[in-house]
């Protein structure tokens, strides 16, 4: 464990984990096969929304599929102080959604791509939206 990542602004790790989980969602929708960009777009929004983000990282949690270090990750996120969120969901959704984004970011940064692989795996296998 590398404090110095995990003592990081936990919005940075957020800001890393959005580039990286999209990353993630791009390569998956493409190796499905879809071909057509527009049609790539409309099929990320299943995995890149904030609404979805959130009930991802829910799923999650009560699959028990993370650890105490990992839950801790997301409840730092989640509970940063901020007002600003998108238009298109509440405040606690959008937390909830950079709790995601942390954990990825957290991993990323120490070069746990093993890990971000599983639970991207949970993710594209759930079944929730």
């Amino acid at each position: 464990m590398d404090n110095r990542i995990l003592n990081l602004n936990i919005l940075v790790l957020a800001y890393l984990g959005d580039c990286v989980y999209e990353n993630y969602v791009r390569k998956h929708l493409i190796k499905l096969g879809i071909a057509k960009v527009n049609d790539l777009q409309k099929a990320s929004v299943r995995f890149v929304s904030a609404v979805n983000q959130a009930k991802f990282i829910k799923k999650i949690i009560d699959s028990n599929f993370i650890n105490d270090l990992e839950l801790s990750i997301v409840k730092r996120a989640r509970n940063y102080k901020t007002t600003s969120h998108p238009k298109n969901c509440d405040i606690i959704t959008y937390k909830y959604a950079t709790g995601l984004e942390a954990l990825i970011g957290y991993y990323d940064l120490i070069n746990n791509n093993e890990r971000i692989d599983e639970i991207m795996n949970f993710i594209f296998n759930c079944d929730i939206c």
